[in-house]
């Protein structure tokens, strides 16, 4: 049987119709998280904001099955619960008024690292922009190699955050718009897991929700929250990076955007946001450690990709066919140096934190220049 305090705290955030703002109300009302599930019918319906539905939910403890299976399903998988009272809740997102009242975190990461940096972007990304945003990344570690790098494990500039990040040696956390349960985009997961050893994985959707559309614009609130600054690069003139930056706008934290060439469909998004002053101008790792302040204590080497001598042997078959082809799907890449497509999948991924390799659109795979 799970702890019932916990249990209380998972129920607060399950209640559809019941918001963060609305939660903390009931509970600065009741006095603690325990006695909102204390109150009967009629002293809820005095609570501004709560209506005879909302009211009955809570009475008759309809959400407290679904808390205890939530409870036992963290305490089973190594979770931690996050409650906004909590001494430890991330001090960034504390300073949020629509901050998640519960929400949930699976790994190693410190979620209130000194330097905490949100990365966004199109999910159709060019390939200028992933290869910009790896390099920001790198950059940026060589003189803060704790820095945290957040993002949302979308295709394009999110996946490519994460991707340049692990590959930089930081920790990167993937704010996730549905339960632990899921990976999603499942393409995404042998990333994903290899984020875990250093960072990690945060939602405020409890395990068994899916992935829906509405979830991912609610999720941008704890990426533009939980960080000291927003990066935008690449996006269109409507889309969740705009989201994302307009949030963290409205909390006082700082935003910055790549520009890009005019008439640039996906850089249409981050030029408006420079012309509207919205965003920073930013081009390079230098102008985001000038505008945040952040002063490197000692400049650190710069982390090397694998020696080549150290590579397995279907490395080394990789890297020669890809120094000879230039570039090549990972079906073309099978076939030439016979090993099946299911094999050659994770020592990619591998190759490619190591920062040996890169992918680009289309499944094709190039060499690092």
């Amino acid at each position: 049987m799970s702890s019932m305090p916990l249990v209380y705290k998972i129920a607060l955030g399950m209640i559809p119709g019941v918001g963060d703002i609305t939660a903390r109300r009931l509970v600065s009302y009741a006095g603690d998280v325990e006695a909102v599930f204390r109150e009967s019918f009629r002293s809820l319906t005095r609570i501004p904001g709560i209506g005879e539905g909302l009211a009955s939910a809570i009475a008759g403890h309809e959400y407290l099955p679904a808390a205890e299976r939530e409870a036992e399903f963290v305490a089973r998988n190594n979770i931690r619960v996050y409650f906004y009272l909590d001494d430890d809740y991330p001090a960034r997102l504390r300073q949020c008024e629509d901050s998640p009242v519960t929400f949930y975190f699976r790994g190693n990461a410190d979620l209130d690292s000194p330097m905490i940096l949100s990365v966004v972007g199109t999910r159709h990304a060019t390939e200028n922009g992933r290869g910009l945003c790896h390099k920001i990344v790198s950059g940026l570690a060589e003189h803060f190699p704790e820095l945290l790098i957040v993002s949302g494990l979308a295709y394009g500039i999110d996946i490519a955050a994460h991707r340049a990040a692990l590959a930089a040696g930081l920790p990167t956390v993937a704010v996730l718009g549905h339960g632990l349960k899921t990976i999603y985009p499942s393409v995404h997961a042998g990333v994903a897991k290899a984020m875990l050893e250093k960072g990690g994985h945060v939602t405020d959707f409890s395990s068994p929700t899916l992935p829906e559309r509405n979830n991912f614009i609610r999720r941008n609130r704890i990426i533009a929250g939980i960080s000291d600054a927003t990066l935008i690069i690449e996006s269109g003139i409507k889309g969740g990076a705009l989201i994302t930056a307009d949030i963290a706008a409205s909390y006082n934290r700082d935003v910055m955007a790549v520009p890009g060439r005019p008439g640039d469909e996906w850089s249409a998004g981050c030029n408006s946001l420079i012309r509207c002053n919205k965003a920073s101008l930013v081009e390079k790792c230098a102008h985001i450690e000038y505008l945040l302040g952040w002063k490197p204590a000692s400049l650190s080497a710069p982390v090397q990709p694998m020696l080549f001598t150290s590579l397995t042997d279907n490395e080394k078959r990789i890297c020669e066919a890809l120094r000879n082809d230039g570039g090549m799907t990972i079906d073309m890449l099978a076939r030439m140096i016979d090993i099946p497509v299911y094999k050659l999948s994770p020592t990619l991924l591998q190759m490619e934190l190591a920062g040996l390799i890169i992918p680009c659109p289309g499944n094709v795979y190039r060499l690092r220049g």
